[in-house]
């Protein structure tokens, strides 16, 4: 094995893996795996290495997208974060709230005291804050519905959570 970071060493291995040079294909996982691995540990935490394995993945899946052999590890750095962040994101959704915290769904008081807290919002807000968290459509989804752009939906639901957290905290 001769695993080098040099930049035309890479790209040679690239366009070797690239036309299916299984050698090369091994090499440049030998390459990537510890970069990759130390990009997504401190995003996804324990859930690291899931994540480094789905980049990876991902990674080579692609690799004949890559126009440019010599910008590996950008690229691949842009990836690997990308699933971190998937991943970190996906993690926190499927940790549930305790038990004695979760008021009973038919709570007369929680469900008054949630309207009130809506209200306040704007209504670009309480619409995507309600599309989004309660009927759980995607962003693009979100963004289709309301005709807005994607990353106006990411806004928007970022500042209705934001103010909705204020809100109930009065």
């Amino acid at each position: 094995m001769t695993t080098t970071t040099e930049p035309e060493a890479v790209a040679g291995l690239v366009r070797a893996a690239q036309r299916g040079d299984r050698m090369a294909v091994q090499e440049l996982l030998d390459l990537l795996t510890p970069y990759i691995g130390r990009l997504c540990g401190p995003i996804a935490l324990q859930d690291g290495p899931d994540a480094t394995q789905e980049a990876l993945i991902v990674i080579f899946r692609s690799l004949g997208q890559l126009r440019e052999p010599a910008a590996l590890f950008g690229w691949a750095r842009v990836i690997a974060v990308r699933e971190a962040v998937r991943i970190a994101r996906k993690a926190a959704r499927s940790v549930p709230d305790p038990l004695d915290d979760v008021p009973a769904r038919d709570d007369p008081q929680l469900a008054a005291d949630v309207r009130d807290v809506l209200e306040r919002l704007t209504p670009a807000h309480r619409a995507v804050l309600v599309l989004r968290d309660l009927e759980g459509l995607d962003e693009r989804s979100v963004s289709a519905l309301l005709g807005v752009p994607e990353p106006t939906v990411r806004t928007r639901l970022f500042r209705a959570r934001r103010n909705f957290r204020k809100a109930w905290g009065r």
